[in-house]
């Protein structure tokens, strides 16, 4: 299997594709960091990345996209261009008929390090370990992506987002999700 592991975010939205196989083996495929510079405006900003994601999709063409699940910040501006670019994914993701799966940030550190806590520095450490390289992906955008698609993996196979196969956290961010729904 080729999974997009996409760590979003509108200054810098890490992309690396690995192909999995089965005994939890995992190969780079590629990996790039999009970038899009904060002197433009927003619009822009989404084209940019969305031109380089387009281009992943186009070369790589993957069977599953892995997306790091937004969680709320103190910090409304980062939240807000992390939201816009998760939904230029799911976009691509959607028109492309490719399952999307989302995992929290502990979901995938978990998945990698073994520690749902563990720091960035760790998951960069893994993920060269695990893929083979000389040395860790940089960015940490890079390193993150690639340890999402790895997670998606080892943990999601190729269930998209919404379907049964869940795991607790996914269930209770669900369930948070439809009762704000219900209120709002």
């Amino acid at each position: 299997m080729r999974i997009l592991g996409v760590d979003p975010g509108l200054t810098r939205c890490g992309l690396g594709v690995v192909d999995s196989s089965s005994a939890r083996r995992v190969s780079l495929v590629d990996v790039q960091v999009a970038t899009s510079p904060s002197s433009q405006e927003t619009p822009a900003r989404l084209a940019l990345i969305a031109d380089t994601l387009e281009a992943m999709l186009d070369r790589h063409r993957p069977d599953a996209v892995a997306m790091e699940r937004i969680f709320a910040r103190s910090d409304v501006s980062t939240i807000m261009g992390t939201a816009q670019i998760s939904g230029v994914v799911m976009l691509a993701a959607e028109r492309r008929g490719l399952p999307l799966s989302l995992y929290t940030p502990s979901e995938v550190k978990s998945a990698v390090t073994g520690d749902g806590r563990a720091g960035k520095a760790q998951v960069g450490f893994m993920v060269q370990r695990l893929l083979g390289l000389q040395e860790a992906p940089r960015p940490a955008d890079a390193a993150d992506a690639l340890a999402i698609a790895i997670a998606h993996a080892w943990r999601g196979g190729a269930a998209p987002a919404g379907s049964g196969a869940t795991t607790a956290a996914q269930r209770r961010w669900a369930e948070a999700e439809k009762a704000a729904r219900r209120r709002g």
